[in-house]
């Protein structure tokens, strides 16, 4: 009889491990922050070449970027199995005493705060240099690719009439959404 006891007593505890290890949460996938300069920067979007991507250019010292980036997050959890979203900040500033990495840990507070598990960027070019290169006046930016690959539209605020800025809810998520039921 105590065998019996024993050998229920025993099963019941193993069944109690194994539901809690089945129960144990999943961890959360974690944000990440790659150091790159802009033509990596674009090669990590051709790697997606057959969905549609968002690459969002923004920076910490950006109010109009901070404010919308939150719209970012939201449009990769609602459709981060169709569509790839990525961030690149545009922080450094080309200050030769404030290299790249001296940016990497408010970059990374933010990201963190705003729960950015997609790919993320701190470009390591200076912004000015950048926004010359790409024919940008100013950040926030909003880069929309097709699944070709190919620019399918740039959201900025370079041509925008005062009080007319892009938004996620108002421009891009409309948009990326067309671009996802084609």
């Amino acid at each position: 009889m105590p065998r019996i006891l024993f050998a229920s007593l025993l099963v019941g505890f193993l069944m109690t491990l194994g539901c809690e290890s089945q129960t144990a949460e999943t961890p959360s996938p974690s944000v990440t922050l790659d150091i790159k300069n802009w033509d990596e920067t674009r090669e990590l979007v051709a790697k997606h070449k057959g969905k549609v991507v968002v690459l969002d250019l923004w920076s910490t010292s950006c109010e109009p970027c901070m404010v919308e980036f939150p719209h970012l997050v939201e449009l990769h959890k609602q459709h981060g199995d169709k569509l790839v979203c990525m961030s690149a900040s545009c922080d450094y500033a080309g200050i030769k005493s404030k290299p790249p990495e001296s940016y990497r840990d408010r970059v990374l507070e933010f990201l963190t705060k705003q729960k950015a598990t997609f790919s993320n960027v701190l470009l390591n070019v200076e912004s000015d240099v950048l926004f010359e290169k790409i024919e940008l006046a100013s950040i926030p930016a909003v880069y929309v690719f097709g699944t070709d690959g190919k620019i399918a539209k740039r959201f900025d605020n370079d041509n925008a009439k005062p009080g007319e800025d892009f938004t996620y809810a108002k421009d891009i998520v409309p948009f990326v959404e067309g671009l996802l039921a084609k």
